[in-house]
């Protein structure tokens, strides 16, 4: 649960950042 809750945030911040910003964050995750 935790762990799809986290997706969805950043998924939904996806739209103010670069695809490289977003996979920083989900490997950061």
């Amino acid at each position: 649960y935790v762990n799809w809750y986290n997706n969805d945030r950043i998924s939904n911040k996806t739209k103010n950042m670069s695809p490289v910003d977003y996979r920083t964050h989900v490997l950061a995750a």
